[in-house]
């Protein structure tokens, strides 16, 4: 017999009253649920982007003192790099959130976000607030502190020009004016913010200043239930943000935090130093010793339900957690003196925070009791995807793995009867699904994805939702089955993500998030290419078709091409299996004229016609995540010159997309991989090019560098594109450089550029470059630029972000043997993905080089 089981859509651990803690098993896990029941305080961190939390301070809040801790990031970190894969922008923040959600789920705290999209480096707050209009990320601070409720709010960063980067410097601004802002329910009214939140102290991170400290704790102290220390927890944490490279160590022994007080709305040592703790004049608990004032005739101190929760706490603090049949008894009488508590108003401070206490205690006895029975809950999908409005299978089963009977409750089974659950059994409940909808809600198109995608940006802010919140969350929503147990007369909600599990040969239990996506998906490899204008070229586009029916269906796919191109049939048909993915690959012949042009598809199947599709996003360390799009390609035609007999070799770096934009324009490039460099012939290339950063993500290039010197000294062409310090390392580059702490940069990417030698080579062959080929461009002039550099170099551009003096190193020139050597740190890695034609005409003119010229 089919049960139902009420499914609903949901944010990512948005559901659970805490997030999973990193060790989420055995008696030790459950001494550490238990011990965090009675402590309410909450401490919200406020930095600019994903890698920049204090994981040593938030792991010793979450697992040392069992405070409720929260992160927010202005950003979700898409303007970085990737030294994981080639995904960049949009596609690099759907990392990196994810990479925060890992970190999370290891460190014990929520996550939160403003609307802010990471636009690249800026040097000043006066840049940043030109991008993020500074009442816009306040209102959304205050929205995070309204929800969060937090009596300690830390900025990481100072707000001053030591921050070095001026989106650190607008996050601590922003902590300093929420600090404020969130008690204003004038300016933030109460129906469209949530009501409004005073917090009590403001701290800033000291942990790189520690002579401005006024407090420091031991990040190293061991934690025997735990068998691990706070610092060795954080390492992990940290170790999550893979896309960064930011892989710790887990070191043992005393290692110091540090914080300096701000800010004080409560009684505390006048003397910041004297202070033993970031709560001293906070205090937890039932009456108005929160450092809140008394609510006028709202006290009921000494109350017959606050002396019955009281009492229940002081008891569940004495009992051993292996004892689980009593620790049971005790956290379901601890939940019902909490009811009563909350029933009978039994608090003497705002109303707020009552409700937020309340609410907390609640939901920590709830994952306890859940864990002391040994309540497990599954959901099953019956296939990875559904699509929109098909009809689909989940089985949620509620096992008690423990020593205690617990009630099923009829609400989840469907037959209005409860169920008793005894010991070593399970409870099975099926749920055929067959609406556009999940629980009531409908199903947003295009399905499973990032919620912040969903509407489009609004310049460098991401676009609002019907909840605002919705986009402040970490927004890598799941489906959720949902069900209700009593155990010891006290009802427990249960919830769990709904995945498709199978076994895999070599890895074994295998569960991915199951999705809801659109019957039919089309993309094509990559959103934008490069072409030679009026140049005729024989081009291939790939179309990927996904389905997400259970049956196999045929697909009719079209393409559709701007004037001047023509394919080799206009149309394919596919028999796509269930759940399968199919290719059509369309060999396109003709010239475009100069500009950009429009490349679309469409799939058709049982007479419905489809347009968009999505690009997985997968790597092991995080759950998978999909990028929809449409299905359409921008062709930037560029008018451009090719000498005749280049060939390309080239050693990919971080994040790099060059060599397919090469491709398009009809060179031809070989990829080299690093460790291949001693045995590859390398005569055969005329140019090598090295990527981005790709000294700093490999040792075999730098090992094997002396090879590609070699190249260059029998009369080869070397362009190696930015790296940061080990640049400087003695043989990474022919002549030495130095490179400033911080680095020199051009961050506008609209900064006039100069021209310094206009009889180089470089800017006449084989193409003709003038100021305007620095039209256009996107995301910053220049990074890590060398400060000084060896005399054998030569520039001929000059470029400087306003009211700095001219920095001269965008591209460097070298003579090595009878080669030649260039090195930029121009921004080519994004601006050619992007379809500039400048940078590709540039880029074209650096490939071209020979010492003869």
């Amino acid at each position: 017999m089919l049960k139902r089981l009420s499914l609903l859509f949901v944010m990512a651990l948005s559901v659970a009253s805490l997030p999973l803690r990193a060790q989420e098993n055995g008696s030790a896990a459950l001494a550490q649920k238990v011990a965090g029941i009675g402590n309410t305080m909450r401490v919200l961190l406020v930095a600019a982007h994903p890698d920049d939390e204090d994981t040593q301070l938030i792991s010793w809040l979450t697992h040392g003192r069992h405070v409720e801790t929260a992160y927010l990031s202005l950003t979700r970190g898409d303007g970085g790099q990737n030294l994981i894969g080639n995904e960049l922008g949009e596609a690099l923040g759907v990392i990196r959130t994810a990479e925060l959600m890992a970190a999370r789920r290891v460190d014990g705290a929520r996550q939160y976000f403003t609307r802010a999209y990471d636009f690249g480096f800026s040097k000043d707050t006066a840049d940043t607030f030109r991008h993020w209009p500074k009442d816009s990320l306040l209102a959304d601070a205050v929205r995070v502190v309204r929800e969060f409720a937090p009596h300690v709010i830390v900025a990481v960063f100072s707000g001053t020009p030591r921050d070095g980067h001026g989106q650190h410097q607008a996050s601590a601004i922003i902590a300093r004016e929420v600090w404020t802002a969130a008690a204003d329910t004038v300016r933030f009214p109460v129906r469209e913010y949530g009501a409004g939140w005073t917090p009590l102290k403001l701290y800033r991170a000291a942990r790189f200043t520690p002579t401005e400290a006024t407090l420091r704790f031991n990040v190293g102290e061991y934690n025997p239930t735990l068998g691990k220390s706070y610092f060795e927890i954080a390492a992990e944490s940290r170790s999550q943000h893979k896309s960064q490279g930011f892989g710790a160590l887990r070191r043992k022994g005393v290692i110091w935090n540090y914080v300096k007080r701000e800010e004080t709305r409560v009684p505390a040592p006048e003397d910041p130093k004297l202070e033993k703790s970031m709560f001293d004049g906070i205090q937890s608990g039932l009456m108005a010793s929160t450092g809140y004032p008394v609510r006028p005739g709202s006290c009921r101190e000494g109350s017959r339900e606050s002396a019955e929760l009281a009492r229940r706490l002081s008891e569940l603090n004495e009992v051993q957690s292996a004892d689980r049949g009593k620790t049971i008894r005790i956290l379901a009488g601890v939940q019902r003196a909490i009811g009563s508590a909350r029933t009978a108003g039994a608090y003497c401070g705002p109303q707020r925070e009552g409700e937020r206490m309340f609410e907390v205690m609640s939901g920590r006895v709830n994952e306890a009791l859940i864990h002391a029975a040994d309540i497990s809950f599954e959901a099953f999908a019956s296939r990875k995807a559904a699509a929109i409005g098909d009809t689909f299978t989940v089985t949620s089963t509620i096992y008690n793995r423990g020593r205690v009977p617990v009630t099923v409750r009829g609400g989840a089974t469907g037959n209005g009867e409860n169920v008793t659950l005894l010991p070593d059994s399970a409870f099975e409940i099926k749920l055929v699904w067959n609406d556009a909808t999940i629980g009531g809600k409908s199903v947003p198109f295009p399905g499973t994805q990032p919620i912040w995608l969903r509407a489009p940006r609004n310049g460098d802010l991401f676009g609002s939702q019907s909840n605002p919140m919705d986009v402040l969350r970490p927004g890598l929503e799941l489906i959720q089955a949902r069900a209700s147990v009593t155990i010891d007369s006290t009802i427990v909600e249960l919830s769990t993500p709904v995945s498709f599990r199978y076994a895999d040969p070599i890895l074994g239990d295998v569960q991915r998030p199951f999705a809801i996506e659109p019957g039919i998906s089309i993309n094509f490899d990559r959103p934008s290419e490069l072409a030679r204008s009026g140049a005729g070229r024989t081009r291939y586009f790939t179309v990927t078709v996904r389905s997400a029916f259970p049956a196999r269906k045929d697909v009719l796919v079209k393409l559709n091409l701007p004037s001047g191109l023509a394919a080799d049939s206009a149309t394919r048909v596919l028999s796509v299996g269930p759940n399968g993915t199919r290719s059509a690959t369309f060999r396109v012949t003709g010239s475009l004229a100069p500009g950009q042009h429009e490349v679309s598809a469409t799939a058709t199947s049982d007479g419905k016609t489809y347009s968009v599709g999505y690009v997985p996003i997968e790597y092991e360390h995080i759950p998978p995540q999909r990028m929809y799009r449409p299905a359409t390609v921008t062709v930037s035609s560029i008018p451009l010159t090719i000498p005749a007999g280049l060939s390309i070799g080239y050693v990919r770096g971080v994040g790099d997309n060059v060599p397919a934009t090469l491709q398009d324009l009809g060179l031809s490039v070989t990829m080299i991989s690093p460790g291949e460099l001693p045995s590859i012939d390398l005569s055969r290339f005329t140019t090598i090019v090295v990527g981005t950063r790709a000294y700093q993500a490999s040792q075999d290039l730098i090992d094997n560098n002396a090879f590609l010197m070699d190249f260059v000294r029998r009369g080869g062409t070397l362009v190696s594109q930015y790296g940061q310090y080990e640049m400087t390392q003695p043989g990474v580059m022919p002549y030495p450089v130095t490179i400033g702490r911080p680095a020199e940069r051009v961050t506008d990417e609209t900064a006039d550029v100069r021209i310094t030698d206009a009889a180089s080579p470089l800017l006449s062959y084989p193409n003709r470059i003038t100021p305007r080929d620095f039209d256009g461009w996107v995301q910053e002039r220049s990074s890590y630029m060398p400060a000084t550099f060896d005399a054998n170099y030569k520039s001929f551009l000059s470029m400087n972000d306003m009211g700095e003096t001219p920095k001269n190193s965008g591209i460097l020139v070298a003579p090595v043997g009878k080669g030649l050597y260039i090195y930029t740190t121009l921004s080519f890695f994004r601006q050619l993905p992007a379809g500039n034609p400048g940078a590709a005409r540039l880029f074209v003119n650096l490939l071209s080089a020979r010492p003869s010229r």
